[in-house]
């Protein structure tokens, strides 16, 4: 079985899309925004990769932000067996 085609289709490529987007917008606040108190984007990440990336939350340091590359891989692929699932029941009707 290929598994390639559950990361491969629009719905799960789109949703990585949107994961890039919004990592981009945190490490660009994170970097070039002045901010007079803790900015929160950084939570957006997590929250958009949750609930797989939540489990990483807690761990120390780098590992932290592990959990949201972890998060968008696994959501992506349940998206995608998803799509894959869905399509291909309308594609090819039983009876």
């Amino acid at each position: 079985m290929n598994r390639s085609r559950y990361l491969l289709n629009p719905l799960a490529l789109g949703y990585l899309l949107v994961v890039a987007a919004v990592v981009g917008w945190v490490g660009v606040d994170a970097l070039f925004v002045e901010h007079a108190d803790a900015s929160l984007a950084g939570v957006w990440a997590f929250l958009i990769t949750a609930p797989a990336s939540l489990l990483f939350v807690m761990l120390p340091g780098a590992l932290a932000w592990a959990g949201i590359v972890v998060g968008a891989v696994v959501n992506a692929a349940v998206l995608g067996a998803a799509y894959h699932r869905l399509s291909g029941r309308r594609l090819h009707p039983t009876a």
